[in-house]
């Protein structure tokens, strides 16, 4: 391999976005470099999304000894936790999960170089030394997480997102701060399984949630497992052999801290002025969010790096248009999925389509239910929730919907398909609802939101047949 090499497209950053780039790229051309500094294998694969599952798994089956005596099983009280041993499991499952990432690599030969690149110019790239010339250059870095440089000085007892899953054990008593996804599922899932646990937020918020009927139910649900302490900044000095987290919330002396303070693009080390546009206050060029072409530039960027919509199908597809519109003479525009976010908190929390700040202006109505009572919930122990969904006053078509409920993974996956497909309330309760299921829940909620919207068809939830249809059947 020499120190200079021409290809038609580099790409730098083997996550997912920069992988599923390559698979559209390999559908044209083999004559291709990607480029990745640091650990391969998807955050997604090796400290976020899929390693974050396997813990929670593991407190919600921990976490339903409470209600084991009640349906008539003995013993459940005496369930103990090794948590050295669980953090084994999930490492062990990690790796199955990285090491299916790292198989797609196989066979890369030289056209996988390990290291940093650095722009010189828009289409020539330094890799520690060595120099690429490309056609055509996909950005897809990633994001580390963000760490106050004055909270380094915590040594041992700083965890963040990217070393959680590296710890041989957790101790008996730490402080999450920040209130985001991460920050959420990790926080709930420690207390599950019986680590005492304060959260601190700058913000009122929980995970992403708007809406402040939603976001009030989910915060009084958690203060039953963990301490909150938002509203405030928190800060962070070593004391007394541990950690003093204190903020005007609250103080609490700890044996860690996990800062979840969200995650900033990878940027620092590309050199991006090399580029010659202006860059903006975060130090990321201007990009089409429907081509994710850099300016009028040879360049696209893609996934998280760009931090538009920081999540794994989110990264995939922009990976796809950024290596398919590499490999045209003529970039395309592409239309974006409606927006999903989900927290598999419990119960579970899901943002979808416009959520009800960016609504909150306009002239909506909103259709709410709630799981307290809802019959497939109270069946699996599980009855805690609340549902709005938001909707256009004169025709009823969906626009959005903030959720925290069982199984909300599936009823947010339903109302992003009905938002995308432009759907009308009437359209959606003319759909099948199986009883009982937590599907139910959606229906009140969507039956709710009818009474207020203006215009209703004739007859009720089931669709009447046309003029044709009854002659023929005459």
């Amino acid at each position: 391999m020499g120190t200079e090499q021409h290809v038609e497209v580099a790409i730098i950053g083997a996550g997912t976005a920069g992988l599923s780039a390559l698979s559209e790229v390999r559908k044209v051309t083999e004559n291709f470099l990607l480029i990745n500094g640091g650990p391969a294998g998807t955050t997604c694969a090796r400290v976020g999304c899929m390693p974050s599952k396997v813990l929670i798994q593991v407190a919600h089956d921990f976490h339903r000894r409470h209600v084991l005596a009640a349906e008539g099983i003995r013993g459940g009280a005496g369930l103990q936790v090794d948590l050295p041993a669980v953090l084994a499991h999930v490492r062990s499952l990690r790796d199955h999960f990285v090491r299916g990432v790292l198989k797609g690599m196989e066979g890369l030969g030289d056209r996988y170089w390990e290291g940093y690149a650095r722009f010189r110019e828009p289409t020539v790239l330094d890799v520690d030394g060595r120099t690429v010339h490309a056609k055509k250059i996909i950005i897809a870095t990633g994001s580390s997480p963000v760490i106050p440089d004055a909270w380094r000085a915590l040594g041992h007892r700083l965890i963040t997102t990217d070393t959680f899953f590296e710890q041989a054990s957790i101790p008996a008593a730490v402080a999450v701060i920040g209130l985001g996804v991460i920050g959420l599922e990790m926080g709930q899932a420690l207390a599950r399984l019986g680590l005492s646990i304060t959260c601190f937020a700058h913000g009122d918020g929980i995970a992403g949630l708007t809406d402040p009927e939603v976001n009030a139910y989910m915060r009084a649900r958690l203060q039953r497992e963990m301490q909150l302490a938002t509203g405030a900044k928190a800060d962070v000095e070593l004391h007394d052999g541990g950690v003093r987290v204190h903020s005007a919330a609250k103080s609490v002396q700890v044996d860690a801290v996990l800062a979840s303070l969200g995650r900033r693009p990878q940027i620092v080390q590309l050199g991006l002025d090399a580029l010659g546009v202006k860059l903006d206050s975060r130090g990321l060029p201007p990009y089409d969010a429907t081509t994710l072409q850099v300016h009028h530039l040879p360049v696209f960027i893609a996934g998280d790096v760009n931090g538009d919509r920081p999540l794994l199908h989110e990264a995939a597809d922009e990976g796809r248009i950024a290596g398919y519109n590499a490999m045209q003479a003529q970039v395309h525009c592409f239309q974006r999925r409606a927006r999903l976010s989900i927290v598999f908190s419990a119960p579970q929390i899901a943002v979808v389509g416009s959520s009800f700040a960016e609504l909150q202006r306009q002239d909506i109505v909103i259709g709410s239910a709630s799981f307290e009572t809802q019959g497939r919930a109270t069946v699996m122990a599980e009855a805690a929730g609340l549902i709005r969904i938001y909707g256009d006053p004169q025709t009823g078509r969906l626009h959005g919907a903030e959720l925290a409920a069982p199984d909300g993974e599936h009823l947010a996956h339903l109302l992003a398909w009905a938002i995308q497909r432009q759907m009308t309330v009437v359209e959606l309760l003319q759909m099948p609802f199986y009883h009982p299921t937590v599907e139910e829940g959606l229906r009140t909620a969507l039956r709710n939101l009818l009474k207020q919207v203006h215009k209703k068809t004739a007859g009720f939830e089931l669709a009447l047949c046309d003029s044709v249809a009854v002659a023929d059947m005459a």
